[in-house]
């Protein structure tokens, strides 16, 4: 990440997101992977259950981001993060000690508040804060750094259970966030004490969102209302497709005739191919002034069109792995949409609440996903499933479609697009 193409000063904030978001995720959407199996041992019950536990804290996550967004709208979104790490810290603590069926759904009901107050949408609300239109640099600058969390996460999580075990594992983690990501967040993240000081020209300073309002705030409620609406149905199908994908893929290339080690190999693809699309798109941002509903495009075809090969072209070994690639690429690439699509179509006033209220409908298709998806896999088989997906991807496509990228002289907007 060159300092050309992100300010020196942005720098240090894009780092203490990007490692502090990556600690985030590896701690709490992350764990059911690893520790589900010793939980549901320690604890006598199913694993179902504590993924049923995680689904709830999803849920939770849901209802908490309208008002996480409200908030670092208000205030800016350095306390709210440090708060998040106190409250993942909290939730960690307590499945770490978690004796029964009742503690375990009240650790991720814990754990369900921070997600939503420290994961993506919260750092996505904090970089606008912060940035306000000049926002989407910084935001695909995490997300370059925090792709790794499962690469990192899942290894770490799995040698501490096997070392230490996993209730001391939730410990470590619990601490990770009170010892490094809370002063991380306290140094590096800008307060903003005027939240009404106009915004700063030079690169790098940051800006208030009440700067620069978006055209489409100013348009009539009829045409905001039904971007939104549009824009919510893709957060929802995509999330979806990303959720339902995250538990079910080396099943599902492993029923596509994969074999139990192609599919794995294959899996494990996914992430780094989420890292370098995102890096590639990191590199065509700041060379053109590409709009970031072409991207989305992009990102979202890649996905039916992954499908598509798999079914035609079967599931040998080789092309489960492109399968795994551009899926892949696609899912990197969409979690940047996630955070530069409301700024690009309504600009950075209020982007907190909307992102919270475009995340509702997404974590409840990201609780439900993985078992309507395991269960049409199981039901119908590998094709069954790919069918399922590959429709839904289609209609998280065409709802990009039904949306129009405003003019290039329109103000906020054409920063954004930058």
């Amino acid at each position: 990440m060159s300092a050309a193409a992100v300010s020196r000063g942005q720098l240090g904030v894009v780092f203490a997101l990007g490692a502090t978001q990556t600690l985030a995720w590896a701690s709490s959407t992350y764990l059911p992977a690893i520790l589900a199996a010793p939980i549901a041992r320690d604890l006598g019950i199913s694993r179902a259950t504590v993924f049923g536990a995680f689904s709830v804290s999803l849920l939770v996550m849901a209802a908490a981001g309208p008002m996480v967004g409200r908030a670092i709208d208000r205030a800016g979104g350095r306390h709210m993060l440090m708060w998040s790490n106190l409250v993942l810290a909290a939730g960690l603590a307590l499945l770490g000690a978690a004796n029964h069926v009742a503690m375990l759904f009240a650790a991720w009901c814990t754990l369900g508040a921070g997600m939503a107050m420290g994961l993506y949408d919260a750092a996505f609300a904090a970089l606008v804060r912060i940035y306000g239109a000049e926002a989407r640099k910084p935001i695909t600058g995490i997300t370059l750094i925090a792709g790794f969390a499962s690469t990192v996460g899942w290894p770490l999580s799995a040698f501490m259970d096997a070392e230490i075990g996993w209730r001391a594992a939730c410990f470590v983690w619990a601490g990770l966030h009170l010892f490094v990501a809370l002063p991380m967040n306290w140094r590096l993240i800008p307060a903003l004490a005027d939240r009404h000081a106009p915004a700063k020209a030079q690169a790098g300073a940051p800006v208030t969102t009440e700067a620069a309002p978006s055209p489409e705030a100013a348009t009539p409620g009829a045409r905001r209302q039904r971007t939104f609406f549009w824009l919510a149905v893709y957060f929802a199908t995509t999330a979806f497709v990303t959720s339902a994908y995250a538990a079910h893929l080396p099943g599902l290339l492993g029923s596509m005739g994969a074999g139990a080690a192609g599919a794995l190999m294959a899996a494990a693809l996914l992430g780094p191919a989420q890292v370098m699309a995102r890096l590639a798109e990191f590199g065509v941002i700041s060379r053109y002034r590409v709009h970031a509903l072409t991207t989305a495009r992009v990102a979202t075809a890649l996905h039916p069109l992954a499908v598509l090969l798999l079914l035609v072209l079967g599931g040998a070994p080789a092309w489960a792995a492109v399968f795994a690639l551009l899926h892949g690429a696609g899912n990197g690439m969409i979690t940047i949409a996630k955070g530069t699509l409301p700024l690009a179509l309504f600009g950075p006033l209020g982007y907190g609440l909307t992102q919270g209220w475009l995340g509702v409908g997404a974590r409840i298709m990201q609780a439900g996903a993985p078992f309507v998806f395991g269960l049409v896999l199981e039901l119908g088989g590998g094709a069954a499933a790919l069918w399922l997906s590959g429709a839904v991807a289609l209609v998280s496509l065409g709802s990009l479609f039904m949306l129009q990228a405003p003019q290039r002289g329109s103000g906020a907007q054409h920063h954004a697009a930058r």
